[in-house]
């Protein structure tokens, strides 16, 4: 269950008469994220035809000084043509209210499905729509620094410490500090960038059929390199759960959609291996960290960190002839 925070239906009403969105009509709670409480908002809309939105409450992991970067992305990506949902300002044009100390925001609802085991079609579609979102964010005034890169992953690791990583599996110590050795060293300084997903994972896409509706949860965007971003979504999307195949119709399909869209650079190219071993530590360190720490009694069910350690022995092994 993903919704910590209790509103009854006196303050869910109140709380939407500050939207030009009609009545509420319901609110359902929403069982997925772990970070947030959201729920699927149902009002009369503001013509009377009925209309749905999505209501989030940041409860914790989301420093609320960074809202206006968050949601002003959601407005500007939305607003050139991308499959990504707008913010619905209140009548004094605020993106975000206070419920208490905690923000709320209101967001556009867009129909789909995410899916488990995507198709080449699907995966196609995907790259397209992540080529145009780098196009799109080229405008995009503001800056959000990454705070998922590698001094993180470095600190998150450090946190765990050899023992405790050894509990999760015996090769976890020296595969971690060893990948996190090579990546200090090997991580390229000028590459394309900008504002970008860094978390496209299928459950972060909304598909109809092979068509994108919606890119969603946007929650780790930063300015960082696009190839990265590109690296990240060519790890979370391009093999079969567990980490343990490697799908190559989906990468054939997901770079040829990206490359249709935007064309990667010799130098990026060159550099993808070393970006998409990097976007596997990138969820090594922070599920292990999550395993290490998280309350055996907590509601979030931990996600296992050799998942990504699999993917991330398949680009050591492959990553060189893989993105030629």
């Amino acid at each position: 269950m993903a919704v910590y925070t209790h509103l009854g239906a006196e303050a869910l009403a109140e709380l939407i008469a500050a939207y030009d969105v009609g009545e509420l009509v319901s609110a359902k709670g929403i069982a997925e994220g772990v970070s947030n409480s959201n729920w699927l908002v149902e009002t009369t809309g503001s013509d009377g035809a009925g209309a749905r939105f999505i209501l989030t409450m940041y409860e914790y992991r989301i420093d609320i000084g960074q809202l206006p970067f968050y949601l002003g992305l959601l407005d500007h990506l939305s607003a050139k043509g991308c499959p990504v949902p707008r913010t619905i300002h209140d009548r004094d044009g605020a993106a975000y209210r206070m419920v208490g100390d905690k923000a709320v925001a209101l967001i556009e609802f867009l129909p789909g499905v995410s899916v488990d085991v995507p198709t080449a079609g699907q995966a196609q579609a995907v790259g397209a729509a992540l080529a145009q979102l780098h196009g799109a964010v080229s405008d995009f005034p503001q800056s959000g620094a990454q705070t998922m890169g590698i001094a993180e992953w470095d600190r998150l690791i450090a946190e765990c410490g050899a023992e405790r990583l050894a509990a999760i599996d015996p090769q976890l110590p020296q595969i971690a500090f060893g990948e996190l050795a090579f990546l200090s060293g090997a991580w390229p300084g000028e590459l394309a960038r900008g504002v970008v997903h860094c978390d496209l994972f299928p459950d972060n896409v909304l598909m109809l059929g092979d068509r994108v509706s919606g890119l969603i949860d946007f929650y780790f965007a930063a300015e960082d390199f696009f190839a990265y971003d590109l690296a990240v979504t060519h790890a979370a999307w391009c093999f079969s759960p567990g980490g343990r195949t490697f799908r190559e119709d989906i990468s054939d399909a997901l770079l040829a959609g990206y490359a249709s869209g935007r064309a990667l650079s010799p130098a990026e190219r060159a550099v993808l291996p070393v970006l998409a071993r990097g976007a596997c530590m990138r969820f090594v360190s922070s599920r292990a960290y999550d395993w290490v720490f998280t309350p055996a009694d907590a509601l979030v069910v931990r996600k296992d960190p050799m998942d990504f350690v699999r993917r991330l022995q398949f680009y050591r092994a492959n990553g060189e002839g893989l993105f030629a």
